[in-house]
């Protein structure tokens, strides 16, 4: 009796497709990560501005005026506004919840797009300005009220977080790690914190204007989760243990960054903010 032929026999055996990179699980728990850090941070900076006191801090002009008394230029420190402190700690948390939703959201393929190309430029745009106002907050408490300094501690500190932007998107060009951009974006992060100590040890100098007690906390702890940003980074580059998957390192950052908000914002509402 003849065999009866197999049902395989000369049947096509195609691969499965690949799914697209948005369907693949590991994007797909990312995203869900997103909109839940987006809802802590949305929901921490809901309670600050509610739960806030009206705690303001002064910023400064200094321009010269001339002394006929005196024939000579002489300082002119003049009030240019009272910064609120609760608006002002929320507006980082806000800035971060909006970022995260929207990678969560509407920019979903975009952010995976990118994340499959070793970048997030998201993640820089949003902490050039979030953590350069958490640099400026912190200097502030120091006594930093100067307006041109404020803008400058600003400044420096988005273009920190600029390179880092510069440092991923030069990186897609060279077939080794260029860190020109990664050593210049840590030159530039240490200046806002000499600014910060200087300022802080000056005023343990004096007997009327020595800093409150929770900022002997803030400096060293975030000055600690800012430099655990680059070593992230530097993490990444280098493919050390977990780190050779970006996304792992990719969660490391989204991690961190509600850490160090989350500990600056309620240890300045502690220490200043709380309602008597």
């Amino acid at each position: 009796m003849a065999k009866r032929p197999s049902r395989t026999r000369g049947r096509r055996t195609d691969p499965v497709p690949a799914k697209p990179p948005f369907e693949q699980e590991d994007y797909v728990r990312l995203r869900r990560f997103n909109l839940i850090m987006g809802a802590l941070h949305l929901v921490q900076g809901i309670l600050m501005i509610v739960l806030s006191n009206d705690t303001t801090y002064p910023i400064y002009t200094n321009f010269l005026r001339f002394d006929p008394q005196a024939f000579a230029l002489v300082p002119d420190p003049t009030l240019a506004y009272a910064l609120r402190f609760g608006p002002a700690v929320a507006a980082f948390l806000l800035l971060s919840a909006v970022a995260h939703f929207s990678l969560g959201t509407f920019g979903y393929r975009w952010y995976v797009l990118n994340l499959e190309r070793g970048m997030n430029p998201a993640r820089f745009w949003e902490y050039a300005l979030s953590s350069s106002l958490m640099i400026v907050l912190i200097g502030m408490l120091v006594g930093v009220w100067d307006l041109g300094a404020i803008i400058a501690l600003f400044g420096i500190n988005a273009m920190m977080n600029l390179f880092g932007h510069v440092m991923e998107l030069h990186n897609q060009t060279t077939a080794r790690t260029n860190w020109t951009s990664f050593i210049y974006g840590c030159i530039a992060g240490i200046v806002p914190w000499i600014v910060i100590v200087v300022h802080f040890f000056a005023a343990l100098d004096s007997p009327d204007a020595s800093p409150p007690a929770f900022v002997y906390a803030i400096i060293p702890t975030l000055f600690v989760f800012f430099n655990i940003f680059a070593l992230n980074m530097w993490l990444q580059y280098k493919k050390i243990g977990r780190w050779q998957d970006y996304l792992y390192g990719e969660r490391g950052y989204i991690v961190l960054s509600l850490v160090a908000k989350t500990i600056l914002a309620w240890l300045i509402f502690a220490g200043t903010l709380a309602p008597v």
